[in-house]
């Protein structure tokens, strides 16, 4: 389809989805819909017993409540547009797409600093465990979490508002599920320099820093845990981050591995991984929220505990 040399403001765009792979459309939308339920069951059954047991009124289950509800809003920003979009080939949407691309982007930028500020928790209590109650106390891990959450939005409102002012071409056709930040770039038909610089800037506070700091943290938590002489101390030592070491891994190496591999220059090849790219997103945008609860509920002997006595609670007073 050739593009029209009109331009025009932010006003309604095509998302195309996989409408060009119709029985993909079929198996994925019952796939990322039971997805998308076990996203909102599990995370919100690990936020209900972080909030109803007292013994799980730690710094370390605050900030696993955020994310769980983190990870709740970031999949109900996109999930409900992309099932839509799998009954309602090229579906067109106006402006919800500027709603979805800041809820998105600031989604994923809080969740990056609030993995850090985990890390961090986590050198604490195992670097420094004597002070861990002066350091991790609640005068600092609410402003902690909140600065995560104010630092992300902030960051999404100056892109958003540096996207919605460019024009675009011809008939804003987004090869997309949804209105992705990158995507939506690629249709505008005036200079996006400034775009690229703040994405950059962007990419080196939301995806560098946390990675440099998580990585530092790490060496000093596995360097003071090899140190504990016993290897029942070390085990249940590295149990306290080893959920969120899984975390880590796999949040950011499905982000890296989504922006930076190399782009294929051959016109078939682009078709192929413009597949890729968007089933990438998908694993990122619902298989990640999905897996975190579990994680956490595998690895993690408090959260276990908390999730039978609430079972035996609701058993009980039925």
């Amino acid at each position: 389809m050739e593009r029209s040399n009109q331009t025009s403001s932010m006003v309604q765009f095509i998302l195309l989805g996989l409408s060009a792979h119709p029985v993909l459309e079929k198996m994925f939308f019952v796939l990322i819909l039971l997805m998308y339920l076990v996203v909102l069951l599990g995370n919100g059954v690990l936020i209900l017993v972080t909030v109803l047991d007292s013994h799980l009124h730690t710094p370390m289950y605050f900030f696993l409540g955020n994310l769980s509800f983190l990870d709740i809003c970031y999949t109900t920003s996109s999930v409900p547009l992309v099932l839509d979009g799998f009954v309602t080939p090229r579906q067109t949407i106006s402006s919800t797409c500027a709603v979805q691309m800041f809820l998105s982007f600031a989604m994923g930028a809080t969740e990056c600093v609030l993995l850090g500020m985990m890390a961090f928790d986590r050198y604490v209590a195992i670097c420094n465990p004597l002070r861990y109650p002066v350091v991790m106390s609640k005068a600092a891990y609410v402003p902690m979490a909140a600065s995560s959450w104010a630092i992300g939005g902030a960051a999404s409102v100056v892109h958003t508002i540096l996207t919605i002012q460019l024009p675009f071409c011809g008939d804003n056709i987004i090869n997309h599920f949804t209105c992705e930040i990158l995507a939506v770039l690629k249709l505008a038909c005036a200079d996006i320099s400034i775009n690229v610089i703040s994405m950059g800037v962007t990419n080196v506070i939301f995806l560098g820093a946390p990675v440099l700091f998580i990585s530092f943290s790490y060496v000093f938590i596995i360097t003071t845990i090899l140190r504990i002489p016993s290897a029942e101390g070390r085990k249940k030592a590295f149990s306290t981050c080893s959920a969120h070491l899984a975390v880590v891994v796999i949040f950011y190496g499905t982000l890296f591995f989504m922006y930076g591999k190399p782009k294929s220059k051959d016109p078939l090849g682009a078709d192929k991984q413009d597949l890729s790219d968007k089933l990438i997103s998908l694993f990122y945008g619902v298989v990640t929220p999905m897996l975190n609860p579990i994680i956490y509920s595998l690895r993690n002997k408090d959260v276990k505990a908390a999730m039978r006595k609430l079972v035996t609670w609701k058993v009980v007073s039925q």
